[in-house]
């Protein structure tokens, strides 16, 4: 499926999604590759995983992931290596729709585009507005950050693992529900940069959450990812709950 971006208009080059089959309706769902049209000559190629019974239900939860450093490219099968899509692709079930961008080759997320990713597949699909979540790994950590930063009045929670700080960013996402993992003897991304936005978090009024992993290296998301603790905490967390206490403070 592609999808294309002109005019500041969101068109959608496709037919409207199938109904599942009572057959269909047994086998685990399963993500489809699609890509978007940026504009400009540029195309973000991103996993699409819409859950079972997506017909069924008027609104969705909705999660935005975003791979590691290692998964850059154009090949949309290295962006199943890891998280949610590795997840799906071995026969998971998710109660959201995932969307799972891929950065291209030699780049870093450009948040311009994640947003424009994500504000098209809200305005297309059954999207429920107030439970937009987004998590990523290593460099996808740090784009969790500064997606957070870029529209923070869109999310209801976020969860970066592992990713390098941001700290531009920390006086917009304070009232967002967050919870960060990292490993304790990670070489390549040290522990201090998600202590030091915890840290920065609190010291501004936030209440974020911190999970250390004390013998775990470079990669503490799989541990993160096979918890379903996770899910269940995101999905504990709506937007006008949160707009609600910021309200209330006031």
């Amino acid at each position: 499926m592609k999808y294309l971006l002109a005019l500041g208009v969101s068109l959608c080059l496709c037919t409207a999604v199938p109904t599942l089959s009572a057959a269909e309706e047994k086998e685990p769902a399963r993500q489809s590759e699609e890509t978007f049209d940026l504009g400009d000559g540029r195309e973000m190629k991103f996993l699409l995983y819409l859950p079972k019974g997506y017909e069924e239900k008027e609104h969705w939860p909705l999660m935005l992931f975003m791979h590691g450093a290692g998964e850059r490219g154009d090949d949309l099968s290295l962006v199943k290596k890891h998280g949610p899509p590795k997840l799906i692709e071995n026969g998971k079930d998710f109660p959201f729709i995932i969307i799972s961008p891929q950065c291209p080759k030699g780049t870093w997320w450009k948040t311009e585009d994640v947003v424009a990713l994500l504000d098209h597949i809200m305005q297309i699909h059954n999207v429920d507005d107030n439970r937009v979540y987004v998590t990523g790994l290593s460099m996808g950590g740090r784009g969790t950050w500064q997606v957070a930063g870029a529209v923070p009045d869109k999310l209801a929670a976020i969860a970066p693992i592992c990713g390098p700080s941001d700290e531009t960013i920390v006086e917009k996402i304070v009232t967002i529900p967050t919870w960060v993992f990292h490993g304790g003897k990670d070489s390549v991304v040290n522990v201090d940069h998600s202590e030091k936005m915890v840290r920065l978090l609190k010291e501004k009024g936030g209440d974020p959450k911190l999970t250390t992993y004390p013998e775990a290296g470079h990669d503490s998301w799989t541990e993160t990812y096979d918890n379903e603790e996770l899910y269940e905490w995101l999905l504990a967390h709506e937007l006008k709950m949160r707009k609600k206490m910021e309200a209330d403070k006031q």
